[in-house]
């Protein structure tokens, strides 16, 4: 027997998932984060997972893992103290930046800080001009003075990126060899390694970020493979920000591709049960204890993006260009609002109700948890409206006080406003749903999709409790739920696939662009792919590499992404590239200029090593612990319908074909669904249960 194991970190709980390979039975535990050792945490979690569900470590053959690291410490601005070499000139382009503003009438808004402070940004003679000839040989004495002034600072790690080094390397890969000589010891990241690609400021800000959450992430991830290489368990796979996994050592190589890696997690999970399930237009929603995240599914693929920020100070953090440092790796494209079940509601100077940014988080968390939060939160109102069981939560691990949440929202927000208890929670619940609800009109509507054609498919720990009211907001006509909704991002992690990404500027139009050198350009990065892949030990039948091009016409600033075909690269290859790029832009734009010439930038491959299919439509759950056994029914409030006497069930005592009308409560250990009025629950073979507007 085998098995695969999936680690989620979240801002509250840490969620392990089991799943069997032979029945594809899946189940969850939830342990709360640890946020000052998150490997404490993830540990805790396979102790108590495998303890719980007998699985002994000679039985797992998989371990992957979801981990915050990266974005914490560029949220935080707790990296490794890091210096900067490039060309003589262009120390400050990290304070330049682009022109792009989050408030573009705010006169008096501050760039992000930069990661490397100006005094640590040191320069060295040389240039290579835009056709890759040097004009100006690297001057060695400046080498020597950027390393002594390295080690007399106690530098931790170290990004190079000089002028076209995309084009040119020499000069980066001789400053790289005598960096690494004189440190051996510290992380040395060179763009032409990192993103071999144009545009200096996203080169710069993408090497840069890697030097400083590299000596992080190596730390963090040599703690945790040594712990559970000592359990006996396999060393564990990361999940990367597109949507597949890679090793450790891969990591290490570019730490950003760990950033956003759980909510790429949840969209993969997604994607899972839309294939199983025959739908192929699926908007994910996850709903934790401190963010919610939405992502679009079209057509059964998952859109990523390289046009990505991290660390921005918005809520919304991937619409908010010039908040943040880009990144320009492939990550899922998802937008992000600060809304969980720990979201803090509070009362702003105006008098005006509102909920987040900040979050209780793990500790003290929730008002009702009784771990020493004072103000309340989402999961209190929740609470206090009865869509939560009053006793406990996690069948029946976490006791909850009700009088301990109520008197939290009477006392910070019911009587500042004027207002009931009841009318108080209410409110919470209604602003924390118009801010999910904007960040679900991103994905979709803000993009030229009509809501009224996808599913929903809501997870997370707090996630159902909140889905029919936003499906309603958005007109969504159904709702789904799968079997694990408190630890599905973790069972996307056991069945995603090894994935890496590789990029290479090839600057030349199409028309003119010579069959033989893109060829080549090609044949270098599906080398390196093969290497990595063999050293993952993915077997050559699950070897997959997909090429794509960036394109745009003359005088465009930004490119689109075209899928190029696989084999011999030719000149019908070229003619049917630029064919394919006047199509997509039709589509993307709404017009094409099929007369203008196509202009190639990048050329891109991705490697992916597919695992075995896993099939969790079987899947079962953690058994409750006793202590919460669902009441008949309870005391709830509905907008439609005031307080009432509702129908709460255990979600085990719904069989496949099952069918209930709403309002409804169905409590399981790892979460809550809500079934307001008007709404209808069913029951498909799998436990995936269907909410559906009982008009529609």
């Amino acid at each position: 027997m085998s098995w695969r194991i999936g680690v989620d970190i979240g801002g509250t709980f840490t969620d392990v998932v089991l799943a069997d390979e032979a029945s594809g039975a899946a189940a969850v535990v939830k342990v709360p984060t640890t946020p000052r050792d998150f490997a404490h945490g993830v540990m805790e979690g396979l102790r108590v997972a495998m303890s719980r569900h007998g699985v002994a470590a000679a039985d797992v053959g998989w371990l992957a893992h979801a981990t915050t690291v990266v974005t914490n410490a560029l949220l935080e601005g707790k990296g490794a103290r890091t210096a900067l070499i490039t060309t003589r000139g262009c120390r400050d382009v990290l304070e330049l930046r682009r022109s792009a503003r989050a408030s573009l009438y705010d006169l008096f808004q501050d760039a992000p800080a930069t990661l490397v402070p100006r005094h640590f940004r040191l320069e060295v003679g040389e240039r290579v001009d835009a056709q890759g000839r040097v004009v100006t040989p690297l001057e060695d004495g400046d080498v020597d003075a950027a390393i002594d002034f390295i080690a007399r600072h106690q530098v931790d790690a170290i990004a190079v990126c000089l002028l076209f080094s995309f084009l040119n390397d020499a000069h980066e890969r001789v400053i790289g060899e005598r960096l690494r000589a004189a440190f051996p010891d510290r992380p040395v990241f060179l763009s032409s390694e990192v993103l071999p690609e144009i545009r200096e400021f996203e080169r710069t800000s993408t090497t840069v970020v890697c030097a400083y959450v590299g000596p992080i992430l190596k730390s963090y991830l040599a703690r945790l493979e040594g712990a559970v290489t000592a359990m006996g368990l396999p060393a564990p796979w990361v999940m990367g920000s597109s949507g597949g996994v890679f090793s450790v050592a891969e990591g290490l190589r570019m730490p950003a591709m760990a950033v956003e890696s759980g909510p790429a997690a949840g969209v993969i999970a997604t994607a899972l049960v839309g294939r199983q399930r025959g739908l192929a237009n699926l908007i994910s929603f996850d709903m934790g204890g401190t963010t919610a995240k939405a992502s679009l599914i079209e057509r059964g693929e998952i859109t990523t993006t390289s046009e990505y920020e991290v660390g921005g100070g918005g809520n919304v953090r991937r619409w908010l260009h010039g908040t943040g440092h880009p990144i320009r790796v492939p990550v899922t494209d998802l937008a992000e609002v600060s809304a969980g079940g720990g979201s803090i509601a509070w009362i702003d100077p105006g008098g005006v109700l509102r909920v987040g940014p900040e979050s209780a988080g793990a500790a003290p968390g929730p008002v009702c948890y009784g771990q020493g939060g004072g103000r309340p939160t989402v999961t209190d109102a929740d609470l206090v409206l009865g869509y939560l069981n009053p006793v406990a939560l996690l069948g029946g691990a976490l006791p909850v006080d009700l009088e301990r949440a109520r008197a939290a929202i009477e006392r910070e927000i019911a009587k500042p406003l004027g207002l009931g208890v009841l009318e108080a929670a209410a409110g919470i619940v209604d602003v924390v749903n118009a801010g999910m609800a904007g960040a679900l009109r991103i994905v979709s509507v803000e993009r030229g999709h009509d809501p009224r054609e996808f599913t929903l498919v809501a997870f997370g720990g707090a996630g159902p409790v909140h889905a029919a009211r936003l499906a309603e907001e958005l007109e969504i006509p159904r709702v789904l739920v799968p079997p694990i909704p408190g630890g599905f991002s973790a069972l996307g992690l056991v069945a995603t696939d090894v994935r890496r990404d590789y990029v290479r500027t090839f600057y030349a139009p199409l028309a003119s662009a010579a069959p033989g050198d893109v060829a080549a350009a090609y044949a270098a990065m599906e080398d390196a792919a093969r290497q990595m892949l063999r050293r993952a030990g993915v077997p050559e039948a699950r070897w997959e590499l997909a090429r794509a091009a960036d394109c745009r016409y003359p005088r465009q600033a930004y490119e689109l992404t075209v899928p190029v075909a696989a084999g011999a690269v030719d000149g019908g290859t070229l003619e049917r590239l630029a064919r394919d790029f006047h199509e997509r832009h039709h589509a993307t734009y709404g017009h094409a200029s099929a007369d203008e010439p196509v202009q190639c930038v990048n050329v891109r491959l991705a490697a992916v090593g597919r695992l075995a299919p896993l099939d969790v439509s079987r899947s079962v759950r953690a058994p409750a612990t006793g202590g919460a056994a669902a009441p008949a029914s309870r005391e709830v409030y509905f907008k439609e319908t005031g307080t009432l006497r509702c129908e709460v069930m255990a979600r085990e005592a719904l069989g496949p074909g099952a069918s209930r009308p709403g309002p409804l409560i169905v409590e399981a250990a790892d979460t809550t669904v809500v079934v307001p009025p008007e709404w209808r629950l069913s029951v498909e073979p799998g436990g995936l249960i269907v909410l559906e507007r009982a008009h529609a």
